[in-house]
């Protein structure tokens, strides 16, 4: 059946109540409106000719593979003519569009590719010297070669020491013999390297003389090029289906005496001499800088997979209409129910959150990176601590956040064509990848352990942590105000004294003859609350200063007005979600809560006609969403059927399984 053209009214309404511009939030979400039209550009080229996503649904798990390797090749080349008529020699625009909400577009499945364009080529070029980048990096930049970054072993992920790949030196040779020695050595989920690359960089601890000098990373073929067929030493293959992007091609790997040059250590940092000498890298984490960037990545990738849910989810919930609030009134539209609201708006507000959060630690990652190529080092653990905790905050809060939209559309939500199962298996998967969100908590606990000793000592600290030493200066909270910065200085303070308590947790551990990983171990569930914490307080500061602070003056007083509405619910919203600690540390009178729950309340309410117009200001192509539920028409009911009528089961009057099976059970008299 076709789909009416028209838009719903429902959402045509919503539209015409909207109090601000919509192409003014798109311009501040999108970093700038040269941005936003940028991305617009592409997406007119990139989404004329894509095939029907529902067909993905029904392909068997090789087909979906086979079929996402066309599109992938489709996409790059597509974007690399782009690139070349938009900005020849500039910045890349392809990295970023092939991974987030455009690349779930272009490739449903996901792409065997994201981790050769987001790691392999960037680790290239970053850990490799110049000669290594003209042998390796300018092929991979071209595709000419593809390959992928494996670190992750089947017996250890996140635990980068426990690796136990190998690589000896052998001087006569002057050459590493690489090995997995174990099964627990192969390596395992590196995306693309179950069929798709020809080479990979391996992280293994390498051996000279039989003593371990660390982690270091090193250039592998693992496939002729021309054949393709695995070369000699080399067990390669697909690790299986998961609970979503089959396309992603995630491999294993083993290595039995594998050869390679000593020249494919990428030896920009850390070197071996032709003689064995073994050369520092000047800052051992230099090694990770790769993985650092991927997290940044993240955040604005789970942001954006969050916004599309939002946005689903809202304008499913203009368009339903159930339950009479008053008796025997018209059925409302859902958004009208201030429960639904409740479970619309936390994630909105978090988006755009997550979304200011984001863009700020992508451009602390960039002055990172220009520092370190000047060998200042100095930046490098703030930049750690960031990327860790808000990676593991964004993940979590993403796909707690999606499951709750995709229950908020009630049935309808289940099906595959309103795509929500898609977007959550995107957004969940990051809870582990690069690092499993608990251990990252527990390095940023570690870090904000010595940033205790540091301040106690009276050493300067990182300027994202410098509140710790503020806060507990104070012998008790400042007056409770309730305004903006009293809310984002409570989530500070609390934070200051989750850490403090951590802190002497920790050393009490000490004294009672516990070692120091011992103690470390035995103060997890405290030093994550406090990492989880600093990562919530640096969030808030963040949409604190973008609304009152940084181009409020350059910003409609429309606009304005909704970038406090949606602060204001932020804040609120996430004090009261961490009342407990709070309230541990400010004595909060019953006053003060049913105040922070009356601004709640009273927001939520200026906020409602705003709520679509927000999505539409996330800018999301009808074919990124992809959700019978969610287009900008709002004919929902419409498209839900049309979807099921593409059902193979439809396209028969009887299936086989009837004469074959159902009928003579039916007349088997059981």
């Amino acid at each position: 059946m076709s789909i009416p053209k028209q838009i719903n009214p429902d959402l045509v309404k919503e539209r015409k109540n909207a109090t601000f511009d919509v192409e003014e939030l798109s311009a501040l979400i999108y970093d700038g409106d040269d941005k936003l039209q940028l991305k617009r550009l592409v997406e007119d080229e990139l989404y004329a000719d894509l095939p029907d996503p529902i067909e993905l649904d029904y392909l068997s798990y090789e087909d979906v593979y086979n079929r996402t390797v066309e599109q992938t090749v489709s996409a790059i080349k597509k974007l690399r003519a782009l690139q070349e008529r938009l900005n020849p020699g500039g910045t890349e625009i392809y990295p970023a569009l092939m991974t987030g909400p455009p690349g779930l577009t272009l490739m449903p499945g996901g792409t065997p590719l994201a981790v050769h364009i987001l790691m392999f080529t960037r680790a290239l070029k970053n850990q490799g010297t110049p000669e290594q980048f003209e042998k390796f990096g300018r092929r991979a930049n071209n595709c000419e070669i593809l390959g992928t970054y494996a670190q992750t072993e089947l017996g250890h992920g996140t635990y980068l020491r426990g690796l136990e790949t190998r690589a000896d030196y052998d001087r006569r040779t002057d050459e590493f013999v690489l090995n997995t020695p174990t099964l627990t050595s192969y390596k395992w989920w590196p995306g693309g390297l179950g069929n798709s690359v020809n080479y990979c960089i391996v992280v293994a601890q390498l051996y000279i003389d039989d003593k371990p000098k660390g982690l270091q990373l090193f250039v592998l073929q693992v496939r002729d090029e021309q054949t393709h067929k695995p070369l000699p030493g080399i067990d390669i293959g697909d690790i299986g289906k998961k609970i979503g992007l089959q396309a992603v091609n995630n491999g294993y790997l083993g290595l039995t005496n594998v050869r390679i040059p000593r020249t494919n250590m990428l030896m920009k940092n850390s070197k071996v001499l032709p003689d064995g000498t073994f050369v520092k890298s000047p800052v051992s984490q230099l090694a990770y800088f790769p993985m650092v960037f991927v997290r940044c990545m993240v955040v604005l990738v789970n942001s954006g997979l969050h916004a599309m849910a939002a946005t689903i989810t809202t304008r499913y919930s203009a368009v339903r209409r159930q339950s009479p609030i008053k008796q025997d009134a018209p059925e409302p539209q859902v958004l009208d129910h201030v429960t639904q609201q409740m479970k619309v708006v936390p994630e909105i507000a978090t988006v755009i959150a997550y979304r200011l959060a984001g863009l700020k630690l992508i451009k602390m990652y960039e002055e990172t990176a220009t520092a370190v190529n000047s060998s200042d080092y100095s930046r490098l653990p703030e930049l750690h601590a960031l990327a860790c905790t808000l990676k593991a905050s964004c993940t979590y809060d993403s796909s707690f956040g999606i499951e709750r939209l995709r229950l908020a559309c009630g049935g309808h939500g289940y099906l595959a064509s309103a795509n929500l199962g898609n977007i959550f298996t995107w957004a969940t998967a990051a809870c582990t990848y690069e690092g499993e969100n608990s251990v990252l908590y527990l390095q940023v606990g570690k870090i904000l352990l010595k940033t205790w000793a540091d301040m106690l000592s009276g050493k300067p600290l990182m300027p994202t942590m410098a509140y710790l030493g503020e806060c507990a200066s104070w012998s008790e909270f400042p007056y409770w105000t309730g305004d903006w910065q009293c809310l984002v200085q409570a989530l500070q303070y609390a934070a200051t004294n989750k850490t403090r308590i951590a802190g002497n947790s920790y050393s009490r551990r000490l004294e009672s003859g516990l070692s120091s990983p011992e103690a470390f171990n035995a103060t997890g569930i405290e030093l994550t609350q406090a990492a989880e914490l600093h990562g919530r307080a640096f969030v808030a500061n963040t949409f604190f200063e973008e609304v009152t602070m940084q181009n409020s003056g350059k910003r409609s007083a429309a606009l304005n007005n909704l970038l406090e509405n949606l602060l204001e619910f932020y804040l609120v919203h996430t004090v009261q979600r961490h009342m407990a600690d709070i309230l541990r540390f400010i004595p909060l009178t019953e006053d003060h809560l049913t105040s922070l729950q009356f601004r709640l309340e009273t927001v939520l309410a200026a906020l409602r006609p705003n709520l679509v117009a927000i999505c539409d200001a996330f800018d999301l192509h009808d074919k990124v969403l992809n959700s019978v539920l969610g287009c900008y028409d709002g004919n929902v009911y419409e498209r839900i059927f049309a979807a099921a009528k593409k059902s193979p089961l439809n396209q028969k009057d009887v299936a086989a399984s009837f004469e074959q099976h159902l009928k003579p059970f039916m007349k088997s008299n059981l």
